[in-house]
């Protein structure tokens, strides 16, 4: 009994602390301080560590490290510019070389698949997973990365656990609760009141520091809001700061249950797998959404999948022929304190919410864009392209015409066969212009 009255008093102190320090000011958007005060002194922590790392590693390390941002320097010029010093007008048994250029250029490291894999890091952030072996530079390293390993586990992994059971169940209590009432404006409120708080909670359980940028720009009701995709917490990084009408699968197990009961709170747009595939039954119920301008704005990541917090890729076009008013954000994440980006095809969901929650942190920067319109003239595909191009610029991404597709598909044969199209142009003599006059 001595035991388990022990166990009770533990299992109450940490439940009020929990609340108290974090739960309580988390709900109402205030900050003690600690969140603060843990990030000064993981910089600090940081620094110290890239420093002994400098003057312990060796050379070979630190040039394995600045190769990681690239050993192939592309040049980006279309097939007629790169051809035209190695050929006449007719075929040359030297255009063999270009192509083989390019063929090796693409082995060695295509500009694609390095999408889909996690960013390298400039300096060690003290996790084993970004980083082999710097923990056994010095006995100092080896030491900090030892304390390191029992924080994250044994004190920051029971904390966030108890913080997102806490969020989740809030979340599904709540908008079961609020579903119940009478559609008004008043159920409108508390239902967007009971998403704030609890993604602030579930953001908390993650470490989360959010930096907001042009507030001004946010999201308003009736529009359309679409953002560079890295992770499944980017709904909880955008949600903590304005409510958001999710768009999505249908899911079985624990995410089918959060989903059926924001529905009846929200006006959330769930599609059964079947219904996903008809491109036209997903366009009605998206334009029936943005024509009442008291529903909240529609979250869509154009880009389908998740991209490695380096890149911007291709944006599908169905979510630019709806119509309505486009309003672009930009997500960037800080690697330096945890990778936030789902390899999907390496982890599941569980494995990639422990690694999530054994990171020292999740920081990001999240910028509010001028919302856009489509232009006269402009099609789908050109304000897709628009749109994506100003999301890269503004968080210093890398905008690639590749499809996400491409992380579990092979390269169409249409595009293999535009190359080819385009090179037999030259051959026949209808290529570029410039080539024509020459």
């Amino acid at each position: 009994m001595e035991g388990a009255d022990l166990a009770v008093k533990l299992l109450s102190t940490w439940l009020t602390l929990v609340g108290g320090l974090i739960l309580l000011p988390s709900a109402f958007g205030l900050s003690l301080g600690i969140s603060e005060l843990y990030m000064k002194i993981l910089v600090k922590t940081l620094e110290w560590a890239t420093l002994r790392i400098e003057k312990g590693a060796p050379k070979e390390s630190v040039l394995k490290n600045s190769a990681s941002v690239g050993i192939i320097q592309r040049d980006e010029s279309p097939m007629e510019k790169g051809l035209s010093g190695l050929r006449g007008r007719d075929f040359e048994l030297s255009d063999v070389f270009y192509f083989s250029k390019k063929g090796l250029e693409a082995i060695v490291e295509d500009e694609v698949t390095q999408r889909f894999s996690s960013e390298e890091l400039v300096s060690w952030n003290l996790l084993t997973r970004t980083n082999v072996n710097f923990h056994y530079i010095s006995p100092k390293l080896t030491i900090v990365w030892v304390l390191g390993v029992l924080v994250r586990y044994c004190f920051l992994l029971p904390l966030r656990v108890t913080l997102a059971f806490i969020g989740i169940s809030l979340l599904i209590i709540g908008t079961t609760l609020v579903g119940q009432l009478p559609d008004s404006s008043f159920k409108n409120w508390l239902s967007e009141l009971v998403h704030l708080t609890c993604c602030r909670i579930c953001v908390r359980s993650l470490s989360g520091t959010i930096h907001y940028h042009n507030k001004q720009y946010r999201p308003q009701k009736g529009g359309i809001c679409v953002a560079n995709h890295t992770s499944p917490i980017d709904v909880l990084i955008l949600a903590t700061d304005g409510c958001y009408a999710m768009v999505g699968q249908v899911h079985g197990g624990l995410m089918g249950i959060i989903q059926r009961a924001m529905v009846k709170a929200c006006p959330h747009v769930w599609f059964e797998r079947s219904e996903i595939k008809d491109r036209h039954l997903v366009t009605k119920r998206l334009k029936e959404h943005i024509t009442d301008k008291k529903k909240l704005p529609i979250l869509i990541f154009p880009e389908g999948t998740c991209i490695n917090n380096t890149s911007v890729m291709m944006f599908k076009k169905g979510s630019f022929e709806i119509g309505g008013t486009i309003y672009p954000v930009a997500i960037k994440y800080n690697p330096q304190f945890g990778d936030a980006f789902w390899n999907s095809s390496k982890y599941n969901m569980v494995s990639y919410l422990l690694r999530i929650m054994t990171s020292w942190a999740i920081v990001c920067d999240v910028w509010y864009m001028p919302p856009m319109t489509r232009e006269e003239g402009e099609d789908a595909v050109q304000f897709a392209n628009r749109v994506k191009s100003a999301i890269a610029v503004q968080g210093g991404l890398t905008e690639l015409p590749w499809d996400g597709g491409l992380k579990r598909a092979k390269v169409k044969d249409t595009f293999k066969e535009e190359q080819q199209k385009n090179y037999s142009k030259m051959i026949v003599g209808n290529g570029s212009p410039s080539l024509a006059l020459d």
